[in-house]
Order: C-alpha cells, then structure tokens, then sequence
C-alpha cells in the first residue's frame, strides 16, 4: 500500500467499538475514502483498563480502514472521552505591544488565561476561545489586526487526567501509531453534528455513548460548558441482561433489534424469543415489556442531563433546543423520550460536511470518528488554536512549573 500524504486519521477508541476513519484532504474539503470499526472490551466508561484488549481493537480498526482506503496509516488524532474529564472557564488579559494586536498577543493572553492551578496528575486537552475583549470592546472573533491596548480573552478549559491520555497514547504508539492530537470526543462529534446557526444561537448537544453521556452547551458561536456523566447505553442493555435474565451479548442484540425508549411508539406488541443463562430455556416476552426496562433508564439519563443543565445556569440559551447523538441514540423513540424528559424540540444528529463514503457514515455512532477528521482538517487548514499539540501543552507546564520554582527559590 502506497503512503499519502493529504489524509487525516480519527481513531476513537471507545466502550462499546474502535473506529478508524480515514479522510482525504480535497479542493473543496474532505472526503472519507475508508474506515474500520471493531468491538472494544478493553475500556469501561471510556477509560483504557485493559491494554492488550485495547491495542488488538485498535490494530484491527486500522487494518481495515487501511485496506478499504489503499493507503498506510501512520498519524491519527485520537479521541478521548470518560469520567476523568473535568471543564472550567477562565480568562486572561495582557497589554497589546503595539498597538495593534498580532499573532503573539493572542497567544500571550490564550497563555494568561490558562494560568491556573492544575493539580499535577491533570493535563490541559484544549483551551477554546469564547470570545475576545480589546479595550471596552467585547464580542471579538479574531483580534488580530484591531487596535488598542489592552487585549482580553474569555475562554473554556478542557482537562484529563495524566494517565489516561498516557493510556491512550501508548496503545497507540504498540500498534506503530503516533498520535498527532488528543481531541475531546465531545467537541470532535460538535464539529460533525452541529450547525453554525445552532452554535451561534444556543443549542445543547447531548452524546450518548457506550459508557458515558457526554454534554456541551454552546453559545454565541463557542463551547460555553462540558460534562461527561457515567452513565451510557451498556447500562440499557445490563438492565436488559438483569431483568430478562439473559446474557449480556444477547441482551445487546435484543437492544438494538427490538428496543424502544417510548412505550407509547410500541405497535407490533408481538413476542420476542429470550435466550436463557447457562443452558436454560428460552422463553417469550412482548415488545411493551421490553421497551418498559428501556424506558425508566433513557429517562434517568436524561433527567442526569437536566441537572447538570440546571448546575450550569445555561438552560435558557437554547433557543434552537437539542442534539442527540452517539451510537445509543439509534434506539426507536429516543427523540420522543428526549422532548418529553426536556421539554424542548430535539434533534437526531448525524454527520455532515464530508464526502465520498458519506452516506455510509451517516449515523449518530459515526459521529466522533466523522469529527475527528474535520477537526484534523480545521487545524491543517487554520492552524486553529483551539488545537494546541499535545507535546506542546506538557511543554507550556513544564515551563510553568519550573518558573514557579525558580521564583519560590529565589
């Protein structure tokens, strides 16, 4: 296979699979050319616990995304995602140099802003402009080439712990991978669901993956909060496994097959065959009973999802409503639940802004590998500063670090 140079990697490894999406750099964007997606057992809740499980998942993805596209994959940008992330909003100011502000300026005053204590055992994963202020002016996009004399930014602040994306990284690395970035699979999946209408007048995008459910609220065009909550659609099919007394591949199965999050959808109440544990007899259950066990739990997390809402003082700049999207979001009924639980139109968000294998991507699972790809695409294009380099985030504490204890010193 032939190395190309124009092709941007996503690799999100996740609870329930392992997606490789590989986009090839156009004239008018980029085009999905390949992709591979296995089953993950190596990650609970979105956080590597076992490392062999989780290299062979990756090694595998690859494989088949690189057969599929005809090309080698060297670089990937990695998405990461679990209960370990913690968000903050901060802000900087400094004076402007010259009156005029540059390129250096916004990275002294993006450098300002995250001057924050961060415990050691925590890394900055991104650090996402909201907006800027020079002088009295507020509102700003892009500062570069304005005057004035004092250059202010509003910005959000994305954290993980240290091992975790070490964990990630080094599965990466076993497999002869480097990662390029980490990207938070929340943003990532933003960048493929989200209008920039929606962005700019206030929606709420909910992703409801494997393991955990992941929230943003965005605002005025940027990230305005986040927050990943534990619970995710394994916990769907555990309390399918537990109430049908069934195993837990087969409670999977029946999940995606036959599960409704809205009892009121259920039409054909006809009966479902349910395998039985260590041998035991199948037996007969209707569709109601199912979408019964269903119901409760989707509606837990959503109501998980409103509080968290409520903690954030942000419910009421979401004029344009909510996204649903993430893998567990193919269940039937989750856009009916959803209305019901938030009171507010909902909808089912599916990738757009790519080409080639679109149509074959375009569902709510594929949304943070499709999202990885374009935000690789953004950097490549804008150099976006929403993307600092991974080697350069340790590299701006390290520094910070060592000015601290050469001050306590002397």
């Amino acid at each position: 296979m032939k190395r190309r140079e124009n092709l941007i990697v996503g690799l999100d490894i996740g609870t329930t699979k392992v997606c490789a999406m590989v986009g090839e750099v156009t004239d008018t964007g980029v085009d999905i050319v390949g992709f591979g997606e296995v089953p993950s057992t190596g990650l609970r809740k979105g956080v590597v616990i076992n490392i062999d499980a989780t290299v062979a998942a990756i090694e595998q993805a690859v494989e088949e995304a690189e057969r599929m596209a005809g090309c080698e994959i060297h670089t990937v940008y990695a998405g990461i995602g679990g209960g370990h992330i913690r968000s903050l909003n901060s802000h900087g100011i400094v004076a402007v140099k010259e009156r005029e502000v540059g390129a250096q300026d916004v990275v002294r005053v993006l450098d300002a802003a995250q001057a924050i204590a961060i415990p050691m055992d925590r890394e900055v994963i991104h650090i996402i402009p909201q907006e800027y202020i020079i002088d009295d002016q507020d509102g700003i996009r892009d500062p570069q080439g304005m005057s004035g004399v004092r250059l202010a930014a509003k910005v959000h602040i994305v954290t993980g712990a240290v091992t975790s994306a070490q964990n990630i990284v080094k599965c990466c690395e076993k497999t002869g991978l480097h990662v390029r970035d980490l990207v938070l699979n929340l943003i990532a999946s933003a960048e493929a669901v989200l209008t920039q209408d929606e962005k700019e007048l206030g929606v709420l995008l909910v992703d409801i993956g494997g393991g955990t459910t992941d929230i943003a609220v965005f605002a005025n065009g940027s990230v305005q909060h986040t927050a990943v909550l534990p619970l995710g659609g394994d916990h769907i099919t555990r309390d399918i496994a537990i109430g049908l007394g069934t195993p837990t591949a087969d409670a999977e199965e029946i999940k995606r097959r036959y599960g409704c999050a809205s009892t009121q959808l259920i039409e054909d109440d006809g009966p479902l065959d349910i395998p039985g544990v260590g041998g035991r007899k199948s037996r007969s259950i209707s569709r109601r009973m199912l979408a019964e066990i269903i119901e409760p739990r989707v509606e837990e997390m959503l109501a998980l999802v409103t509080e968290e809402l409520a903690r954030s003082g942000l419910e009421d700049m979401l004029p344009t409503g909510v996204v649903i999207t993430g893998g567990s979001t193919e269940l039937n009924g989750m856009v009916e639940t959803a209305e019901r639980v938030f009171g507010m139109s909902v909808r089912k968000g599916l990738p757009t802004g790519v080409g080639g294998l679109a149509e074959e991507v375009h569902a709510p699972a594929f949304s943070a590998p499709v999202g990885l790809v374009l935000f690789g695409l953004h950097k490549v294009q804008n150099d976006d500063p929403r993307l600092k380099g991974r080697e350069d985030n340790l590299y701006r504490r390290m520094k910070s670090r060592m000015e601290e204890w050469i001050a306590n010193i002397f």
